[in-house]
């Protein structure tokens, strides 16, 4: 027969978690125990948090956004450690899985919004049913991708809910004539729609996340293909060839500009 714990066992327990979390939010105002040197030395100016309990799966996403992007990453592994972080440290955006471990996502991202918690919230998840999309997005999520996803289009939607929350709240974009819908994905120009292959919207998002910028052919490569764009070095003019294609048609300026031994600048 299964005794009941006692008082101080029970102490003991909430002790330990307690202490858990406070160790966790005292290393990360550190800045020594998840951050690479050069946050430490303030080069990070974007700091995000990872709530996966896919140690793989986390540590992948947190290599690809500290190389990519040179973003600060912070990694919570349980719903509740994942809750107490976000509610404790301020992220510029949050990756929030929502099969968890003591506190499952639904349930930490409906406690962040119910404390007014305001950090854009990116949902991993492995369902892709149309009425949990529609749940999670009523209950304040602000996008959201399925599994598996690309590492390439994970860091885009991240950078593109950075921008937004720092004052750049609409989810379209314009450069000039041109309106990028950045939720629904679709594109207008001259208020006609431009139907897109998946990877050209790819390369016209990135670079109308950077406009009159020149992005070179291999940043594009890394950001379609992640790890593995050598094999596809060839692929860029023709996705850049097919946008011009199509933007260009009934229009009186071209948008995307090359810039030779540089790369491409998407301007009016």
């Amino acid at each position: 027969m299964r005794r009941k714990p006692t008082a101080h066992v029970l102490w003991a327990k909430v002790s330990f978690d307690n202490d858990r979390r406070k160790a966790a939010a005292l290393s990360l105002h550190s800045g020594l125990a998840s951050y690479p040197k050069s946050a430490v030395k303030g080069r990070f100016d974007v700091r995000i948090l990872i709530v996966e309990d896919e140690a793989r799966l986390a540590a992948n996403m947190a290599r690809s956004f500290r190389e990519s992007a040179g973003y600060a990453v912070d990694i919570a592994r349980e719903g509740e450690d994942g809750l107490f972080m976000a509610e404790s440290n301020p992220y510029d955006a949050i990756l929030l899985d929502l099969m968890l471990p003591r506190l499952d996502g639904t349930e930490v991202l409906r406690r962040l919004r119910a404390a007014r918690q305001h950090t854009p919230v990116l949902i991993l998840t492995a369902r892709d049913e149309k009425e949990s999309i529609v749940e999670l997005l009523n209950l304040g999520a602000d996008d959201y991708l399925t599994k598996p996803f690309d590492l390439g289009e994970l860091l885009a939607r991240v950078k593109a809910l950075i921008r937004r929350g720092k004052g750049q709240a609409s989810p379209v974009l314009t450069i000039g004539d041109l309106e990028i819908n950045t939720v629904d994905r679709t594109v207008r120009r001259n208020q006609r729609a431009v139907v897109l292959t998946a990877m050209e919207y790819r390369v016209l998002e990135y670079l109308a996340h950077r406009p009159r910028a020149v992005v070179s052919k291999t940043e594009l490569l890394e950001h379609l293909y992640d790890y593995n764009w050598e094999k596809f070095s060839n692929v860029i003019e023709v996705y850049i060839s097919g946008l011009r294609r199509k933007l260009n048609k009934d229009a009186p300026t071209a948008l995307i500009h090359t810039y030779r031994g540089q790369g491409y600048v998407l301007e009016p």
